[in-house]
Order: structure tokens, then C-alpha cells, then sequence
């Protein structure tokens, strides 16, 4: 799939009011606007609303022959709030919505401004979770994206109030930001998620740790409903992100496309490399800022080619001592982070990959250093920058001895690489296809519990008003022993009617076949007991969403 600048068209397309168009499942379908709610609400059904003018209350048909003959007892407000329940109670699910900016849509000037770090990732989705049409949230940000994957109650609302944040934690007008943004919706959305996953929308196509970044999202949203307990990393999240773990695991090990894969810290490695006049790290100084997972794969690829002499400098050595042990053959010198501008002078090549959310060198900092040798590295000294944030400052480069790349610089050395994969690529897309038939087979099985849920009610409300017409004819007589047995008998008498039709409603939700067999047997059982003409539950949704 190739994806689109916001606003994005997928499929089907239905006009939103705002002139944008968005991806539809199908048909256009509409979102349930209450929280708590996943209920099917009939399009027949008729809705009780209290005239604002006075204390009558109308009952107000779904029909437009009804409706024509009552408009003019309905102020322009009644006519609004109906045609708000139709659109909510036409729509079949909650929206899954993917939300964001990438590599491939926007420059790291605009991705650094949406990072999210790891210690604010739990106030960020409570933030999106407290806006009234998203029910869970959870955020993916690494150096090449930032990704919100969200539930919305109503996908226009939803969408209105995900760019409000994103607005808000960017501090860029909306206007400014859309351009770069990516907007799916359902299928689109979840297989995104899962070509992430599995490295087919990584810079360096094949690339294993967004798998791994795919990973801690979900132990971050997993600890945060633990502590929270507020469905914030609901069950819809929750398994979107296992599938997607699992399908990331399964195009690395069913396909050849992780085969001699690079990473964003070896494409640095190798852009360093091609920018050196010699193509070679002998007798070059080598400096690297940071000390954690980025920077152990940057040593990991400078010492496979001969780079095996470097300084690195960090907040603290315990980290430090773990590069040296994991890493004997490479002669390291370690400085704290007040060396930092020392260690910069002393060296040629600088990496940075710290987790500083802040400019760490600066243009006038690098001003005031010595040039660097001629004979090896051309007098230019070099910084390769893949933190996002960034940590270096991009006005290096307007230095006639200093030159700065970052992670946008290293397509250059990708593009290769895409072409290498194609084929392996190809084929993780088929497994891509398997597992998000797999989610939206659970998605749909769904569906039932609500029916389930009417069905055994409607039942229970039978049984208690015809056990309680025979209590009364009987009178006083019976003991309580005898109208236990009464009890029991017409609750298993129940139980045993509605054996049947439960197992025709329970289904494997990972066998697409036997879900669709199972949202047959419910719509037919919904015509057959009349569920779906529940008065209440329009109610409820105008109540749960804010209105009178």
C-alpha cells in the first residue's frame, strides 16, 4: 500500500462535512458515539425527546414518512440531535484510526516536534483518552516516526479531536501539520500497523528494531491499564499489538527480508563511511554521544568496518562498562557527558544518538574547534546525527570545515537496500494479508456479545413475568421450598431453549469462515426476537454523548 499525505483515500470513499474524504470498510458506515456502548441500534427504532419549549415529550419515528408528518412539532435543535442518533446508530463498530507522520511524509524538523518520549507516553494517552469519542490510545514514536493508533466512538469526532492534540503537543496550527500527516481508518489502519511491524515501512526496509519498538508499545500500554485500569490500552489496542508482534515475527522468520538487514545505526555507519574521502575509518577519530541500544548497533557496525578505536561519551558508566564487555576487541575511551564538547574537538566523525530531547552542539560550539586533519579526513569534520529530537544543530553545515546529516540524509544509502528485498518483500506482504484477516475476523466476532447479551436478557425478563403471573394465580400456598423448584424449573427450561441459538452465536474468532456463519445466525435471530427495536438504547447514546 502505497501511503498518502493527509488527507488519505483508501477504498471506498464516503465526503466528510468538512469537503475531506476517508476510508471506509465497505460501505459508509457510522460509529456508536458512547463509550460503554457497542450496541446495534435498530434503524426502525423510535427515540423519546423532551421539546426544550415545553415539558411534552414526543416519540419520533426513524421513518421518513413519520418524520415528515411531525417536522413541524420538532425545533431545529430536535431535528439535529435525530440526525445525530440515525448517523451513530447506523454504524456497526468503533473505529480503529492511525494517525501520524513518518519518514516518508515528513522531516525530522516536523517528526521532532511530535516525540513523544517514553516517560511521557502514559500523560500523552491520557490526554487523548480524556476527549469524549476515543476510547484508547496508545503512541509509537521512534527517530523515523510517530504514530497514534486510537478506538473512536464516531470517526469524524475522533479525527477532529486526535488533530486537536496533536495540534496542541506540536504547538503547529493544524493547517501546518496536515500536509505531513497520514489518516487510515479500520482495515487500512490495522495493516499499516502490521507493514510497520514487520520492517516494510522502515527507512532500511527489514530493519528489526521497530519490531521491538512495536514491542514496548505494547508492554507500555499493557502497565498502563494495570495501573490505571481505565481502558485506556483497551482489548481493541491490546490485541491489534499482539497481532502485530506476532506478524512482525512471522515476515522475519518465513521470509528472507531480516537477511543481512540493516539498521538506522548501520545506514549511518555506512553513510559515515561513503562521506570520508578514503571510504575507510583508518586513522579517523570517532566519537559517539550516547550509550544505549542505537549506539550499541553503531559500535556493533563501526567495528565490522575496522572501525575499532572510539571515544564515547554518556551520562553515566554503567552503560559504558556494558559496551566494553560486550565489545572486548574495540579499544573504547568513555567520558561523561561535561567532556562532551572536549571529545567533540578530539574527533572527525561524530555520531549522536542520545536520548537528550535537546540540542546538544551547537554551530557556535563547532566555530571555536580546531580544524581537523587534511591528509585523512579532508579537514571537514562530520556529524551524523539519528536522535529524534535531533541532538545536533543543523546550522553546522553552513561551516566551510563542519558538515551535519541526520536521519532524513540516510535514503541515500537505503535505496539500495529496497531493491534488494523486493522479493522477500512480496512475500511478507501475503502473510501481512493472513494476519489482518485474523484481527478482523476477532474484530468481527465482536459483534455477537451485544446480542448475546439481549437475547439472554430478553429471556430472563419473559421468564420473571410469566413465573410471576403464576406465583400470583396460585396464591399464597406454596412454601419456599416449592417456589424454588418453581424457579428453578423455569430457568432451566430457559437455559435449555437458549442452548441452541448461544452456540450459534459463539464462534472461532480466528476462522473468518466460521464469524461470517456466526453474524449470519445474529442478524437472524435479531429479526426472529425483535432485539434491535430497543427504545433505550438510543437513549442511553444521546445521554452517554452529552445531550439532554
Amino acid at each position: 500500500m502505497q501511503q498518502s499525505k493527509c488527507p488519505v483515500s483508501h477504498g471506498k470513499l464516503a465526503a466528510s462535512p468538512a469537503g475531506r474524504k476517508f476510508s471506509q470498510r465497505g460501505s459508509p458506515k457510522a460509529v456508536v458515539a458512547t463509550k460503554s456502548s457497542a450496541k446495534k441500534a435498530s434503524v426502525n427504532a423510535s427515540v423519546t425527546f423532551k421539546h426544550p419549549a415545553g415539558g411534552a415529550v414526543e416519540k419520533l419515528g426513524r421513518d421518513q414518512e413519520a418524520l415528515g408528518q411531525d417536522e413541524a412539532q420538532f425545533t431545529e435543535l430536535d431535528k439535529l440531535r435525530l440526525s445525530t442518533v440515525n448517523r451513530y446508530a447506523q454504524e456497526r463498530k468503533n473505529s480503529i484510526v492511525a494517525v501520524g507522520l513518518t519518514v516518508h511524509t515528513a522531516p525530522v524538523e516536523v517528526r521532532e516536534k511530535l516525540a513523544v518520549a517514553e516517560e511521557a507516553w502514559n500523560d500523552c494517552v491520557t490526554q487523548l483518552t480524556d476527549y469524549p469519542h476515543i476510547s484508547e490510545a496508545c503512541i509509537l514514536s521512534t527517530c523515523n516516526r510517530m504514530e497514534l493508533y486510537a478506538v473512536g466512538l464516531s470517526w469524524h469526532r475522533g479525527v477532529k479531536e486526535i488533530e486537536d492534540w496533536l495540534s496542541k503537543k506540536s504547538g503547529l496550527p493544524i493547517e501546518e501539520l496536515r500536509p505531513h500527516l497520514f489518516l487510515l481508518r479500520d482495515r487500512d489502519a490495522i495493516r499499516h500497523l502490521l507493514r510497520v511491524s514487520g520492517g516494510l515501512d522502515s527507512l532500511v526496509m527489514g530493519e528489526g528494531q521497530i519490531l521491538a519498538q512495536v514491542k514496548n508499545v505494547h508492554r507500555l500500554g499493557t502497565e498502563y491499564e494495570a495501573e490505571l485500569k481505565q481502558g485506556g490500552f483497551g482489548r481493541h489496542l491490546n490485541t491489534l499489538f499482539k497481532q502485530a508482534i506476532q506478524a512482525g515475527k512471522r515476515v522475519r522468520s518465513e521470509t528472507d527480508i531480516a537477511s543481512g538487514a540493516v539498521s538506522v545505526s548501520s545506514a549511518a555507519a555506512e553513510l559515515a563511511q561513503l562521506k570520508l574521502p578514503s571510504n575507510s575509518f583508518d586513522d579517523c577519530r570517532v566519537c559517539i554521544v550516547g550509550a544505549g541500544k542505537m549506539s550499541k548497533l553503531l559500535v556493533k557496525h563501526l567495528s565490522s568496518k575496522g572501525c575499532n578505536k572510539m571515544t564515547v561519551v554518556n551520562r553515566s558508566m554503567p552503560r559504558c562498562l556494558e559496551l566494553q564487555e560486550e565489545f572486548p576487541d574495540v579499544e573504547f575511551t568513555f567520558e561523561l557527558s561535561p567532556n562532551l564538547m572536549q571529545s567533540v574537538a578530539e574527533s572527525d566523525v561524530i555520531f549522536a544518538a542520545s536520548s537528550s530531547d535537546s540540542i546538544l552542539i551547537t554551530k557556535e560550539d563547532v566555530a571555536a574547534m580546531p580544524a581537523c586533519p587534511e591528509a585523512t579526513v579532508g579537514g571537514t569534520r562530520r556529524f551524523f546525527d539519528i536522535s529524534v529530537p535531533r541532538n545536533i544543530d543543523p546550522a553546522i553545515s553552513d561551516l566551510d570545515n563542519a558538515r551535519a546529516f541526520n536521519v532524513d540524509d540516510l535514503k541515500e544509502v537505503v535505496d539500495a537496500n529496497k531493491a534488494q528485498r523486493a522479493a522477500a518483500a512480496a512475500e511478507a506482504e501475503t502473510l501481512i494479508v493472513e494476519e489482518l484477516n485474523g484481527y478482523e475476523a476477532w474484530r468481527d466476532s465482536l459483534e455477537t456479545v451485544p446480542t448475546i447479551k439481549k437475547l439472554r436478557s430478553k429471556a430472563e425478563d419473559i421468564r420473571r413475568t410469566e413465573l410471576e403471573k403464576a406465583m400470583n394465580k396460585v396464591g399464597e400456598g406454596l412454601s419456599k421450598k416449592e417456589r424454588r423448584v418453581l424457579e428453578d424449573l423455569s430457568k432451566g427450561i430457559v437455559n435449555k431453549l437458549l442452548h441452541g441459538p448461544m452456540q450459534a452465536l459463539r464462534c472461532d474468532g480466528s476462522d473468518p469462515a466460521s464469524v461470517g456463519e456466526s453474524l449470519s445466525n445474529m442478524h437472524a435471530l435479531e429479526n426472529m426476537f425483535d432485539l434491535k427495536s430497543e427504545e433505550e438504547d438510543l437513549e442511553n447514546m444521546l445521554k452517554k454523548a452529552g445531550r439532554k
